[in-house]
């Protein structure tokens, strides 16, 4: 089988992160996605603003609970941090040895792709799949990874998050068990 790994905060998890998760099933990039909650990513600012791993960690179980192609996952939060991605797939690929997995990033995550930790064997060994981001560049022709040219939703967990602070509503952002779970947990408010 092969398997998408697509990490991410998911503070809060979004339609947008579903929505693209299921994207890359149906077009045949991968038989089911596991999607990875991060508990600190090394290039990210102001880790201070992430709630808590696990309210963030089942908000995604909601989301992925009515996809039979989506797996909500824990793997990094047992790990050491900050959590590097090549040492997530390492793991998953020594546990699951009948199994293939290949990243899921966004386009902002390729132009600094470089910098991240082994980033030539993720290239050699989780062939990834590159989705778009808004002025950034996808890979091109020759390149290693696999552009996904998909129309997104335009949503970010920063402006769901600005939203329900401001009291504004995001009914059409989240998934509804994930908006249930943040008001009955007063979650970014």
């Amino acid at each position: 089988m092969v398997i998408g790994v697509f990490g991410g905060s998911f503070n809060p998890v979004h339609n947008g992160h579903v929505s693209l998760a299921r994207e890359v099933v149906a077009r045949g990039l991968a038989d089911k996605v596991m999607m990875v909650v991060s508990p600190l990513n090394p290039l990210k600012e102001n880790p201070a603003s992430l709630i808590d791993d696990s309210l963030r960690m089942e908000m995604l179980r909601l989301a992925c609970a009515p996809y039979p192609e989506l797996e909500a996952s824990d793997i990094e939060l047992s790990m050491p941090r900050p959590s590097y991605t090549v040492d997530t797939l390492r793991k998953l690929s020594a546990e699951n040895p009948h199994d293939s997995f290949r990243l899921i990033i966004g386009a902002d995550n390729w132009e600094c792709f470089d910098r991240w930790k082994s980033h030539g064997e993720i290239l050699r060994d989780y062939s990834p799949i590159v989705y778009p981001r808004r002025g950034c560049v996808m890979p091109g022709e020759d390149s290693p990874a696999t552009p996904m040219w998909a129309d997104l939703l335009p949503v970010s967990s920063t402006e769901v998050r600005e939203r329900l602070a401001r009291g504004r509503e995001v009914n059409n952002l989240v998934p509804p068990a994930v908006l249930d779970y943040i008001r009955a947990n007063s979650l970014y408010s």
